[in-house]
C-alpha cells in the first residue's frame, strides 16, 4: 500500500470516498475546525516551546520561533494533513551538546545545513528508508532522552542549575536535595500535582479540553506571583533585546564535528518526523501522509528556523493528536497556530516573563518521564527485542545519544543475524511415521544440523517433515531435495508441509481438496474460498465443507490432538465475546485466539437483550452461564463497519408493521432501538451512509454493554473487580480492531500501540465498572 495514496473507504460505486473528497477540497474548506484546532495547539506549544529552549541551552525566543516557523512552514510545504511541527524534546539532549561544543550561532548553521539535507532526501525520494530503524532502537532512543531530561530538570526543580550529563546528574542529585531551594521546589510541585490530576478532574469537558501543560504552568505562575515566591523567572524580553542572532561559520578545527552534528540533527528529526506523521494519520480518515513531500516540508522549515535564529523543528506527536481531536481537517490549522504564537509573544512577552523557570523545569520532567513506555518493553519482549530497547536506553544515558544509538543499532543488527541461524529440530516417532517439525530461518548455516538429523532416520520409514520457516535459501532446499530422492529411492515416503508466516503451502504427493493449490501453489488459509488459488465455482456448497473438512484432518488434526486432549476434559475461556454473525467477521481471526479462549455468542447486530426483557432467553442463557458457571474474568461486545442490522434500525425496519417485515427480525432489533435513540439524529442525517452506520455501529456497541449491567450476575462481579466488559469495533474496510477508551468516549486503533494491552471498563450512567481479572490458569 502506497502511503502517498489517498485512502479509500467502500461506498457507492463511481462515488469518491471521504479520503478523495478530503484530498480535493482546499486549505479554507474547515475554517470552524481548522481554527479551532490551531488555538489548543497553540496552548500546548507555548509553553513546550519554552521548556524545550531552556532545557537546550538555547535562547528561549529561539523556541518561539521554531514553533512559529515550523507551524507554518511545514504546514504548508509539508505532505500531512494534521501533523504539526516544532520544537522536539527528543533533540533536546543533541542540541545541549551541540551548543556547549561550538556555541549557538554555529548551532543555528547546523540546523540550516540540517534542514537542507532534509530537503535534498525528501528530493531524492529516500523518506522511506528513514524507516529502516529498528523500533526497538527508536523507542530505545526516546526513552534515553526521556531519562536524561528528566534528570537534568530535577536540579532545575530544586532549585540548581542542569548539569552537563545524566551521570552527572545522577551523582550530584544528593548535594542538589539537600540543599534544595524551597520556594522553586513548591512551583514544581504544584506544576507536577496539576499536570496529573487537570486531565482526571470532573467537569465539563469543554473545560477539561484546555491543555494541562498551559493550566499546570498558569497556575504555578500566578501563585508564585500572589504570593510573591523569589524563584529564576523566563528571560524573553532580554534574549530579544540581546539583537538578532543568525548562523556563522565555525572554525576550520570545528568543521569535521559540525558536519556529524548535521547528519545527526537531521537524520533525528526525519525519523521521528515520518514516524510522528504515520502515526498521526491514524487519527484522521483524510488522505495519508505524502512521505517524500514531508521531509521535503520538514527540511524546509529547518533551514528557514536556523536562518532566523531558531531550535531545530520535527513532527510531534503530542501537538499532532491535540489537532486531529480539536477538529483539524486541513494543514490550516497548523499553520494558524503557529501565528498564534508570534502574536502571543508580541502582545504578552511581559506576562510570559512571569513564568518561573522551575514550572517549565517540572513540564520537562514530566515530558521526559512519559517518554519511558513500560509497555514498549511488554511488546518488544514478544518480538524478542527488548535488549534491543534496553541497551539502547542505557546507553544514551550513560555515553551519549550518538553512541548510544549506534551501540543500538549494532545490537539490533547481531540480534537480526542471530535470528538467522536460529534453528530447532524435533523428532518423534508415532505409530510407524516419523514426524520431524524444523523451525527458525532454514539457511545454509542450519544445513549440517537438519542434514545430520534427517540422516539418523530409519530406511524405509515415512516421514512427515513440516517446514516451520520464515525463510530459506537455495543451499537448504538442495539438501533437502537430495535426502528426499535417497530416502525414496531406499523404499520410504516423505511427505513435506511447508508452512510460512502468512501462507500455507502443502507440497505432499496426495491431490490436493477443493479450494486448495495444487503442490508448490498459494493458499492463505485465512482468506475466503473464492479468493484462494484453484477455487472451483461449480463445486456445491457442501463439497466445500467436506473439502475444507479433508484438508483440515490431512494437514492440521494430528498436530492438535494432544492440545485438544487437554482442553477436551475442561473449558476455561478468558472471554465471553458476543459478536454479530455477519460472515465477514471471524472472531478467533482478529483476536487471534485459538481453541479454549473464546466463548462466543453470534446474533443479528450483537445485541445483549435487557434482563428484564423474557423474550429472547438465549443470549441471557450464554451470558449467565459465561459469567456464574465458566466465571469468565471478561466480557467483549464487538460490533463492526458496514452491519446490515444497523442499516435496518437506520431504516426504520423494527418500526415496520408485521406485514411488512418478519415479526421475528423485527422484535430483535427493537433491542438496539436505544442504541438509535443515544446516537443523535442531526448527525446521522449529516454524515455519509458508511459513516452513519459506522456511528450507530458504535453507539450501538456502548449501548450493549450497558445492557450487560443489567444482569445482577455481571453486575455484581463487575462490583467486586472480577469481570471486565470492553467494547470492541472491527473496520471492515481497514481491517483494524479498535477498542473503548471510556476515558476518552472513543474507539482508538490497538495497531499503532497507542493502547495498553488491558482497557478499563465502559464508563456509563453507573460510572466504571470492571477491573484487572484475577491471574487465571489455563489448561
Amino acid at each position: 500500500m502506497r502511503h502517498d495514496a489517498p485512502g479509500a473507504h467502500a461506498g457507492h460505486p463511481g462515488r469518491p470516498g471521504p479520503a478523495a473528497r478530503l484530498r480535493s477540497l482546499p486549505l479554507l474548506s474547515n475554517p470552524v475546525g481548522d481554527v479551532s484546532a490551531s488555538l489548543v495547539v497553540f496552548l500546548v506549544a507555548v509553553p513546550l516551546s519554552l521548556g524545550i529552549a531552556a532545557a537546550s541551552g538555547a535562547p528561549l525566543m529561539a523556541g518561539i520561533i521554531a514553533a512559529a516557523v515550523g507551524g507554518v512552514v511545514a504546514g504548508l510545504v509539508g505532505g500531512s494533513r494534521i501533523q504539526v511541527t516544532g520544537p522536539s524534546a527528543a533533540q533536546t539532549v543533541i542540541i545541549a551538546d551541540l551548543v556547549v561544543r561550538y556555541g549557538w550561532e554555529v548551532m543555528c548553521l547546523i540546523t540550516l545545513l540540517a534542514g537542507v539535507l532534509q530537503a535534498l532526501l525528501g528530493a531524492v525520494r529516500i523518506a522511506r528508508a528513514a524507516l529502516a530503524v529498528s523500533p526497538a532502537v527508536i523507542h530505545g532512543m526516546l526513552a534515553g532522552v526521556g531519562v536524561t531530561i528528566a534528570l537534568a530538570q530535577v536540579h532545575v526543580v530544586l532549585g540548581g542549575d542542569p548539569p552537563s550529563s545524566a551521570v552527572a546528574a545522577i551523582r550530584e542529585l544528593p548535594a542538589a536535595l539537600a540543599g534544595a531551594h524551597l520556594p522553586a521546589v513548591a512551583v514544581g510541585a504544584l506544576t507536577t500535582a496539576l499536570l496529573l490530576l487537570w486531565p482526571r478532574l470532573p467537569g465539563p469537558r469543554a473545560l477539561r479540553a484546555v491543555p494541562a501543560a498551559l493550566v499546570a504552568v498558569a497556575a504555578a505562575t500566578a501563585a508564585a506571583v500572589a504570593a510573591g515566591l523569589d524563584v529564576e523567572r523566563v528571560s524573553l524580553l532580554a534574549s530579544m533585546g540581546e539583537g538578532w542572532t543568525g548562523p556563522v561559520l565555525p572554525d576550520r578545527a570545528d568543521v569535521h564535528g559540525v558536519a556529524i552534528g548535521v547528519v545527526t540533527v537531521s537524520l533525528v528529526a526525519s525519523v521521528e518526523s515520518l514516524l510522528s506523521g504515520l502515526a498521526a494519520d491514524r487519527l484522521h480518515d483524510g488522505p495519508r501522509i505524502r512521505l517524500d513531500r514531508e521531509l521535503v516540508g520538514q527540511g524546509a522549515a529547518n533551514a528557514a528556523s536556523g536562518a532566523l535564529g531558531g531550535l531545530p523543528v520535527s513532527g510531534a506527536i503530542v501537538r499532532s493528536t491535540a489537532n486531529a481531536r480539536a477538529g483539524a481537517r486541513t494543514p490550516m490549522a497548523a499553520a494558524l497556530h503557529g501565528v498564534w504564537v508570534v502574536v502571543f509573544v508580541l502582545l504578552f512577552a511581559p506576562a510570559v516573563e512571569l513564568i518561573p523557570m522551575a514550572a517549565l523545569a517540572a513540564l520537562l520532567v514530566m515530558i521526559g518521564a512519559q517518554m519511558v513506555r513500560p509497555r514498549h518493553v511488554a511488546d518488544l519482549r514478544r518480538h524478542h527485542e527488548a535488549s534491543v530497547y534496553l541497551v539502547t536506553l542505557a546507553s544514551v544515558v550513560l555515553l551519549g545519544l550518538l553512541e548510544g544509538v549506534l551501540i543500538g543499532f549494532a545490537l539490533a543488527l547481531a540480534v537480526s543475524l542471530r535470528r538467522l541461524t536460529r534453528l530447532t529440530v524435533l523428532t518423534e516417532e508415532r505409530d510407524g511415521r516419523w514426524h520431524v517439525v524444523v523451525q527458525g530461518s532454514l539457511t545454509f548455516l542450519g544445513v549440517p544440523r537438519v542434514a545430520r538429523m534427517l540422516r539418523t532416520l530409519p530406511t524405509g520409514c515415512h516421514v512427515d517433515l513440516d517446514l516451520h520457516v520464515d525463510f530459506m535459501d537455495h543451499a537448504a532446499f538442495e539438501s533437502i531435495h537430495a535426502w528426499r530422492v535417497d530416502h525414496e529411492r531406499t523404499g520410504g515416503s516423505v511427505d513435506i508441509d511447508e508452512v510460512h508466516e502468512n501462507w500455507y503451502e502443502r507440497s505432499s504427493m496426495q491431490a490436493p481438496p477443493v479450494g486448495k493449490t495444487a503442490p508448490g501453489g498459494l493458499a492463505r488459509w485465512w482468506a475466503p474460498w473464492r479468493m484462494r488459488g484453484g477455487y472451483d465455482s461449480s463445486a456445491p456448497p457442501t463439497g466445500l465443507l467436506v473439502a475444507g473438512a479433508q484438508e483440515y484432518h490431512s494437514s492440521t488434526a494430528g498436530r492438535m490432538r494432544a492440545m485438544m486432549g487437554r482442553l477436551a476434559h475442561r473449558q476455561r475461556p478468558t472471554a465471553l465475546f458476543i459478536t454479530c454473525a455477519d460472515s465477514r467477521v471471524v472472531p478467533n481471526l482478529i483476536t487471534a485466539s485459538g481453541p479454549g479462549d473464546l466463548f462466543t455468542v453470534r446474533n443479528i447486530g450483537n445485541l445483549v437483550p435487557p434482563h428484564d426483557r423474557g423474550d429472547d432467553a438465549s443470549v441471557g442463557a450464554a451470558v449467565e452461564y459465561a459469567v456464574e458457571v465458566l466465571e469468565v474474568p471478561s466480557v467483549v461486545v464487538c460490533g463492526h463497519s458496514h452491519c446490515g442490522a444497523m442499516k435496518a434500525l437506520l431504516d426504520g425496519v423494527h418500526e415496520a408493521p408485521e406485514a411488512v417485515r418478519a415479526d421475528r427480525l423485527r422484535r430483535w432489533l427493537g433491542h438496539g432501538r436505544a442504541a438509535l435513540e443515544r446516537t443523535p439524529r442531526e448527525a446521522l442525517e449529516a454524515a455519509p451512509g458508511a459513516e452513519a452506520l459506522r456511528a450507530l455501529a458504535q453507539a450501538n456497541v456502548e449501548q450493549q454493554l450497558e445492557h450487560l449491567l443489567t444482569y445482577p450476575a455481571v453486575r455484581r462481579r463487575s462490583e467486586q473487580g472480577l469481570l471486565e466488559l470492553t467494547g470492541m469495533f472491527y473496520d471492515l474496510d481497514t481491517a483494524q480492531v479498535r477498542v473503548l477508551d471510556p476515558l476518552q468516549g472513543a474507539f482508538v486503533p490497538v495497531a499503532d500501540g497507542g493502547v495498553g494491552s488491558r482497557i478499563p471498563g465502559p464508563r456509563g450512567p453507573l460510572g466504571p465498572v470492571g477491573g484487572p481479572p484475577p491471574e487465571r490458569e489455563h489448561a
